[in-house]
Parts: structure tokens; C-alpha cells; sequence
């Protein structure tokens, strides 16, 4: 058998499927929120994610030992990473207008590296992280102003916008409380059990709110269902793997989000009709791919300097 090819493996690869991954979850919310609400939706998409990562994760009683000998690090991950984060960006981004919404969630790096900037000595802001995330964070606004009119009224879109900080201080956490967790526990492991309780907890909460879950629905529905979980298996899978990889920053590794609202741009432009490209998509892209180069000849230039010093 021959081995896996290089670039296979390499972080800047993973890290870019991962986030076409993301970017292609769009049409699939689109249709599976015309049958149920967004909780209960959201809850069965994650508890079947860790499903579908269950089988790759060894013998199921060494899987129920890794987890009861490291459950306090499967909850934690799985309240900020899964419940927390899922829950406030479903409840904001309906109190707000499409454009604010993308700039808000498009600002996740930028939350990610403030806030590992005071929890890892390595992760300090530098001049370089500094232009590429404001770099990558205009290209979002840019590419989100196209989408409509920035403006905010009323107490509920501000709670709206305050409930996607939230959103994303939450997956900052996540992502830190993975990339420096002590714990023996493999990452599929810990992606496959989080994702099921963090979508279990979601699903309990949406009764109460929501009312039960009603059926039998299209197979259009379950068709979207089954894509949604099996990207969400797939790409956290991927990305937990990364943050736990030597030598990858959570700040740096989280650069590579600004990437979903190109990839999901261009996908609206190939599905849905009436949809083409505009000068300030282009720009907006344009600056995020500067961003991203600007991030790793720095990184390259970084690691050849420590190499020949």
C-alpha cells in the first residue's frame, strides 16, 4: 500500500478542506429549516455527527473508557465547542439582517487570536497576525456589505449581535480548551463525543422551546441532515486534529475561516440562479487571499530563520 501523499497530510491543505467543508453547509441549513426549527435541527446534525465518527474511533469499550477517564475535557469542549456556540449563532443570526450577521461571524478569527494572545506566550499578536486578520476581516465586511445595508434598530437585533460574540468567544474557547488540553484522549475520540453530547443538550433544550419533533418529513430533509453531519463529522474531525498537531497556533490555524464566505460566495454563484460575482465580492476575496499569503510567508520565513540561525 503506498503512502498517503505529502500535501495530504499538510496543515494548510486540512485546514482549507475543512473550511470548503463549512462553506457548503449553507443549502443544506437552507432546506432542513423549512421542516424543523433551528435548535432541534442543529442537535440531531451533531448528535449524528459523533455517530458517524464512532466507528473510527477503535473498540466501542475502549471508547467508553477513554471517555469516563476523560469526561471533564469532553464536557467542557462540548458545552463551548457544541452547545454554546450552536445555540447563541442559531438565536442571533435570526434577530439580525443577513449582512451583520456575516460580519459578525466572519470576525471569529479575530475574537480567537485576541483571546489566545493572553492565554499562550506563543501566541502573541505580531505584526504579521495583526495585518493578516484585519486584512481578512475587511474582505468579510466587504464581501458582506453586497448582501445589504449595515444598519442596527431596535433592542432585539442588539441582542442579536451581542449573542454572536458570544457565538464566537464560545469557539474560542473551544478551540483553546482543544489545542492545550494535557489529555491523552485522541482527537477523534474527543470530536466524536463531543459533537454527540454538545447535540444532545441542544436537542433537549429545543423541546421546551420548540415543542417535539414532528414527522415523517420529505426525503429532501434527510437527504440535508445527513450531508450537515457528515461534513460536521468530517471537518471537526480535521480541525481538532489540527489544534492538537505540534507547531499549530489556534490564532493562526483559525486565520484560514476567512476563507467560508469566498468558498460560500462562489458556491451561491454555481447553485442558485440570478447569483454572479460583483466587484466587491472580488475585492473582499482578494484581501482575504492577501491575508492568507501574507500568514504563511510569514510562517514559511519564520521557520526558515529557526531552521538556519
Amino acid at each position: 500500500m503506498s503512502p498517503m501523499p505529502g500535501f495530504l497530510r499538510s496543515t494548510t491543505f486540512l485546514a482549507i478542506l475543512s473550511c470548503l467543508l463549512w462553506s457548503s453547509a449553507f443549502p443544506g441549513i437552507k432546506i432542513g429549516l423549512q421542516y424543523t426549527p433551528p435548535l432541534q435541527f442543529a442537535g440531531l446534525r451533531f448528535m449524528a455527527s459523533g455517530l458517524m465518527i464512532l466507528p473510527f474511533c477503535g473498540s466501542f469499550s475502549l471508547y467508553l473508557k477513554n471517555i469516563k477517564e476523560n469526561g471533564g475535557i469532553v464536557i467542557l469542549v462540548a458545552l463551548f465547542q457544541t452547545t454554546l456556540t450552536y445555540t447563541l449563532l442559531y438565536q442571533g443570526m435570526n434577530m439580525l439582517p443577513s449582512a451583520i450577521a456575516a460580519i459578525i461571524t466572519g470576525s471569529q478569527p479575530l475574537i480567537i487570536a485576541v483571546m489566545a494572545h493572553f492565554v499562550a506566550r506563543s501566541e502573541r499578536m505580531t505584526s504579521r497576525r495583526i495585518i493578516s486578520i484585519l486584512l481578512g476581516f475587511s474582505g468579510v465586511t466587504i464581501i458582506a456589505l453586497t448582501r445589504g445595508e449595515i444598519t442596527l434598530s431596535g433592542t432585539s437585533q442588539f441582542l442579536g449581535l451581542l449573542l454572536l460574540l458570544l457565538s464566537n468567544a464560545s469557539s474560542g474557547i473551544g478551540n483553546i480548551l482543544v489545542s492545550r488540553s494535557k489529555s491523552p484522549l485522541p482527537p477523534l475520540v474527543l470530536t466524536s463525543s463531543q459533537l454527540f453530547l454538545g447535540g444532545f443538550i441542544i436537542f433537549l433544550c429545543s423541546i421546551p422551546v420548540e415543542g417535539p419533533p414532528k414527522g415523517p418529513l420529505p426525503g429532501i430533509y434527510y437527504l440535508s441532515l445527513l450531508w450537515l453531519s457528515f461534513l460536521s463529522a468530517l471537518a471537526f474531525s480535521i480541525w481538532f486534529i489540527l489544534l492538537k498537531r505540534k507547531g499549530v497556533g489556534v490564532a493562526d490555524l483559525n486565520l484560514w475561516l476567512f476563507l467560508i464566505p469566498v468558498a460560500g460566495a462562489c458556491l451561491s454563484w454555481i447553485v442558485f440562479p440570478g447569483e454572479s460575482p460583483e466587484l466587491f465580492s472580488v475585492l473582499g476575496m482578494v484581501c482575504i487571499a492577501l491575508a492568507l499569503l501574507i500568514l504563511n510567508i510569514g510562517k514559511r520565513a519564520q521557520r526558515h530563520y529557526s531552521i538556519y540561525r
